[in-house]
């Protein structure tokens, strides 16, 4: 047979053989089942060479891009620590920085507490935003080990800018006479706008460095186990856990150890311990270089969506049942046009992109991928589409954890915060969820799994949505008690004579009241986020998943963005500085009403978490599209 003919053949791995031609009337038009066949064909020369064949398509290569001889000795638990322990230190010293740096600025660069937070919340927001920047160039040129190698480099020099800020006087302000008093008046010098200039300079080249990495850490983790292992899910679902615990590890030792070096040490020992930190991982990940297991990059991900969206265009006006349609483009056998991916089946959700893949009776030999698309990639273009709700519905709970690493701080500092003869700094108090997330992984197995397998009888205890889920439903909780709570605590101080005192802690109300919505937020963030890791990685296409990993960081990203926009429009609506009324969110915590802030948050989550419902009944995991077409295919065949 030429090879250049076309041959009619089943959806990969899943549908029989079928015969030579489809008639352009036929049943399977009319029932809109384009999936049932499609035409894998050789007559055009793809953008990505002739097809790349392996296990899967997606076979692991060394470091050079060859595939490994012998992957016993590469890869698994051993490769997965060396890849931990670099995470642990970027986590440490982005929570370093996200809780030290607004004291920084209050009481080293004399700005405003409210624009102190606001800067730093636009920095969390950027430096997780940003991580499709890191996504996009490990998928498509640089892949998942030199795309960290990069930028792990790039943030270890912003910390050390932002350490140098701290250790020499001539990149902050005079501190001579800037008392307590004068900072709460504001009479303190304030810092040069080249100061602050260069602080921002720095703390966004640090941010830039995250956005490289936290898309990539965990899929390039994962990419260590072995696909066509009989344990791999169970790997997978364990690795994830192991990895957040890592990330919890980092946040504890930074809202700990770090708070106390500022504490004895100063500024510039704190965060030169981040950069130490930092620069041991980098070379812990180094030295397991030989060890990991590497995807090769499938060209630009943006490069082959925008393919599928010119050539579905282009063809808006032909007709599936045309006598000019010949099939759905595929290429044959086990190859993928794309490298690094293996083929996707067909599936029925946004016809109109099917277009993109109509082969035409016009469609002679080397068609341009701007006008003739395989099947595989027009549906990793319905993969992207389909995904972008569920990472949407936990902006909200990154919006709350943002506005709980601030405001929680401010109601800490009117609270006693002695544990015994041991006095807690106020800093520190965010290492509670850290503790929650500890402890609930570390039982995770014992406990949680085999009482949830009882309820849900699914093998993991609860599926990744449902683990989503159960984390947004969590946090209504936590920020539903801390409007409770704080509507006592603000009671309590005008009562007891504390209004105007803001910075004076209450001695008779202890501030481990807090730590119910400490935990009750930890645990909404072991859930949601493990659970929205894991089903980014499974659910993404093969050459699309380090862009999978970064949906979540954008939307951690869009949640610090929304706190800040949110906090703007509260301040807006709810103060008024010509009738002298203090905003919700006033500076001074016992005037403000951090309640109400709160209670807004609760029906704003509330809400939410009905979106997530919604969102989540609807989708469909890719591995049940395998089930329901086989099971489609079969009808098909035993009506014949």
């Amino acid at each position: 047979m030429d090879a250049t003919a076309s041959r009619e053949i089943k959806s990969p791995e899943v549908i029989p053989e079928t015969p030579a031609c489809l008639e352009a009337n036929s049943e399977f038009h009319k029932s809109k089942k384009l999936g049932i066949y499609f035409i894998e064909s050789d007559d055009r020369r793809t953008a990505f060479g002739g097809g790349y064949m392996g296990a899967g398509g997606a076979t692991p290569v060394n470091i050079h891009g060859k595939p490994i001889s012998n992957l016993s000795k590469t890869g698994g638990w051993i490769a997965a620590f060396f890849i931990f322990g670099n995470e642990m230190a970027e986590r440490m010293a982005y929570f370093g920085l996200s809780v030290n740096m607004v004291a920084f600025m209050f009481y080293v660069m004399h700005r405003p507490f409210t624009s102190s937070a606001n800067a730093v919340n636009n920095f969390l927001g950027i430096s997780q935003a940003s991580s499709v920047l890191g996504g996009f160039l490990a998928d498509a040129y640089l892949g998942r080990y030199w795309t960290i190698a990069i930028f792990t480099t790039i943030y270890l020099a912003g910390l050390t800018g932002v350490t140098l800020c701290a250790t020499m006087n001539i990149l902050v302000p005079n501190q001579d006479q800037c008392d307590q008093i004068s900072l709460l008046l504001g009479n303190c010098e304030p810092a040069k706008p080249w100061q602050m200039l260069y602080l921002y300079t720095v703390l966004y080249v640090t941010g830039f460095g995250a956005a490289g990495i936290r898309p990539c850490v965990s899929s390039f983790g994962a990419d260590q186990f072995d696909e066509t292992s009989r344990d791999y899910k169970a790997h997978l679902d364990r690795f994830f856990n192991f990895f957040y615990l890592s990330v919890t590890v980092g946040a504890i030792v930074a809202f700990t150890a770090i708070v106390y070096i500022q504490i004895k040490h100063g500024w510039g020992s704190a965060f030169g311990s981040l950069a130490i930190a930092m620069g041991l991982s980098n070379l812990v990940f180094f030295i397991g270089t030989p060890l990991y297991r590497h995807r090769l990059p499938g060209g630009s991900p943006l490069t082959r969506v925008a393919q599928v969206l010119v050539a579905a265009f282009r063809k808006r006006n032909v007709s599936f049942d045309s006598s000019e349609y010949i099939g759905l483009y595929e290429l044959p056998g086990k190859r993928s046009a794309i490298k690094g991916s293996s083929k996707i089946a067909h599936t029925d959700d946004f016809r109109c992109l099917d277009k993109a893949a109509l082969q035409l009776k016009e469609d002679g030999a080397n068609q341009s991928p701007w006008r003739l698309c395989t099947v595989t990639q027009v549906e990793e273009v319905k993969i992207l589409v389909k995904l972008v709700p569920i990472p949407a519905c936990t902006i909200l709970l990154s919006l709350i954890l943002t506005e709980f690493l601030t405001l929680s701080v401010q109601q800490a500092y009117t609270l006693n915060t002695h544990m015994g003869k041991l006095k807690l700094p106020v800093t520190c108090m965010p290492v509670f969820p850290g503790l929650s997330i500890f402890l609930l992984l570390s039982l995770y197995y014992s406990v949680f799994v085999p009482l949830s397998r009882r309820i849900t009888g699914h093998p993991h205890g609860a599926s990744q949505l449902q683990r989503v889920g159960i984390g947004l439903a969590v946090s209504i909780l936590s920020v539903a008690w801390a409007g409770v709570f704080e509507r006592y605590r603000r009671h309590y101080a005008i009562e007891h004579g504390y209004e105007a005192s803001f910075l004076t802690p209450m001695s008779d109300l202890s501030a481990y009241w807090l730590l119910i919505q400490y935990c009750l937020i930890g645990i909404a963030e072991v859930f949601c986020i493990v659970g929205l890791l894991e089903f980014l990685y499974e659910e993404a296409p093969d050459a699309m998943r380090s862009i999978g990993s970064a949906y979540a960081a954008v939307a951690g990203g869009l949640g610090c963005f929304a706190a800040t926009i949110l906090n703007s429009i509260v301040k807006s609506i709810t103060g008024n500085a010509e009738e002298r009324q203090q905003s919700w969110l006033s500076q001074n915590v016992n005037t403000g009403r951090f309640d109400y802030f709160y209670w807004l948050l609760s029906v704003l989550s509330v809400i939410n978490f009905f979106a997530f419902l919604y969102a989540a009944r609807r989708y469909q995991y890719r591995s049940k599209q395998v089930i329901e077409k086989k099971e489609q295919v079969n009808v098909q065949l035993s009506s014949k």
